[in-house]
């Protein structure tokens, strides 16, 4: 089984001067192939509204379909860092409701 990226990695990565891959990804599939290619990091983005949810723009993305794609993303990768990213007004408000 592949070593998993760590952001200690990535860190030291960019401290040496190396280039870092971070691609986007919404399925298992696709994050599957990403992985394999050897991407560091995957990035589950609000964009997911637009590309895959048919809205027209970010605001209308979950909190509950964030965590769908992330744990999707996450369960067809073994190797790359997964990031995701939190919705609109999930963190806005203040630090308390972020945390929460």
């Amino acid at each position: 089984m592949p070593t998993p990226v760590r952001t200690r990695e990535l860190k030291d990565k960019k401290r040496r001067g190396e280039k870092i891959a971070m691609l986007t990804a919404y399925d298992a599939n696709m994050a599957r192939l990403l992985d394999r290619a050897g991407v560091d990091a995957l990035l589950v983005g609000d964009s997911v509204g637009m590309v895959m949810l048919g809205y027209a723009n970010t605001v209308p993305v979950t909190l509950d379909a964030m965590i769908h794609h992330t744990a999707a993303v996450s369960r067809g990768t073994e190797r790359a860092l997964v990031v995701a990213d939190m919705p609109f007004l999930t963190y806005q408000l203040n630090t308390e409701q972020a945390l929460r």
